[in-house]
């Protein structure tokens, strides 16, 4: 069996303008079929990047974090994360959220993988990164609009509570499956 061509990119026709929305902007463009030209419409949510930080003790516990999230209306286990900033690289949000967010620092930090949290309409990507040797310097400085509780979880508990449904955050199960298939191929940013 030979391999098909990859579908064609689509003409974008016109873009509205976006509504910004501050955590992302939104946006309708019409664009054409590349087979017929045919017109459609298509949303695309214009967001910064995103990191989530799997953050290991000296003692092996992992620092997770549990909050509210009005999408589903309930609280999640998660891994502390955020956005990057304007002119700033996601290795340095990566560490600024662990810290901002639990209070742990770590001695060493490094890119476990990025994905596309929904190419279908958003644009941008998540970087998940491997946080080795933390320590708690401080309580934690969470932003006015969060409320955050630390939990410590022993690494081989992880697949554990993926599996039970405790873990069930997309992204964070993403920055696991890096974690735990080192020896798989890293998509490059």
């Amino acid at each position: 069996m030979g391999s098909a061509s990859p579908p064609r990119p689509w003409r974008r026709l016109k873009s509205s303008p976006a509504l910004d929305f501050g955590i992302f902007r939104l946006r309708q463009e019409t664009v054409a079929h590349p087979l017929n030209d045919s017109e459609h419409q298509r949303v695309v949510i214009d967001a910064p990047d995103w990191v989530n930080v799997v953050p290991i003790t000296r003692q092996g516990e992992v620092v997770l974090i549990r909050q509210f999230r009005f999408g589903i209306g309930s609280s999640t286990l998660e891994i502390p994360g955020g956005t990057v900033e304007p002119n700033e690289e996601p290795i340095d949000a990566a560490s600024r959220e662990l810290e901002e967010e639990t209070g742990y620092r770590p001695a060493r930090i490094e890119l476990l993988g990025s994905v596309h949290p929904n190419p279908a309409f958003q644009n941008n990507r998540c970087y998940s990164y491997l946080a080795r040797d933390c320590e708690r310097v401080h309580q934690g400085h969470p932003e006015a609009g969060e409320d955050i509780a630390v939990e410590l979880r022993a690494l081989g508990e992880i697949s554990g509570l993926i599996a039970a449904g405790e873990i069930t955050h997309s992204l964070v199960i993403c920055a696991f499956y890096y974690l735990f298939n080192a020896s798989a191929p890293r998509p490059s940013p």
